[in-house]
């Protein structure tokens, strides 16, 4: 899941992502690095809907497997993902997208020990205005009961 918020001009609700996944059906969640900033980041900009991002912002792609869509190359992970529901929420063109994962590409760089470990990419997060965090410190906790 995710939310969408704001709108295009271009775009009669949301933005290109939200029109894309009504038109589709599907999306593709790319779990970026710190090293993706900048590609992120230019993703970000006021394209037109006739543009393509990728090619716009020189960012590689490569199809999915199991859903008609692309996907970022050399990201540490990509969900494949079916559209399952698209509910409005509070707000002007604030939306929550939810999806059903069909497909999982995680980049042998970030398995540790067969795990996949974020310690090894420094996941990206998105906050909010122009607001990013780095996770570099990552810890396990045992719930209560557990050994």
């Amino acid at each position: 899941m995710f939310a969408s918020t704001g709108r295009k001009p271009d775009r009669e609700e949301g933005k290109d992502t939200l029109s894309n996944i009504r038109e589709t059906g599907v999306f593709c969640v790319n779990i970026t690095g710190e090293a993706q900033l900048d590609a992120v980041s230019a993703s970000s900009a006021p394209f037109g809907r006739e543009v393509d991002e990728f090619a716009a912002t020189g960012v590689a792609r490569e199809d999915c497997v199991t859903i008609p869509c692309s996907r970022v190359v050399g990201t540490p992970a990509t969900l494949e993902c079916r559209m399952t529901e698209i509910m409005p929420l509070r707000g002007q063109n604030n939306f929550l997208v939810l999806g059903e994962v069909t497909g999982i590409h995680l980049n042998d760089a970030c398995l540790i020990d067969g795990r996949f470990s974020p310690e090894v990419f420094h996941p990206l997060a998105r906050m909010g205005y122009r607001d990013y965090a780095v996770v570099r410190d990552v810890f396990e906790k045992l719930r209560p009961g557990e050994s």
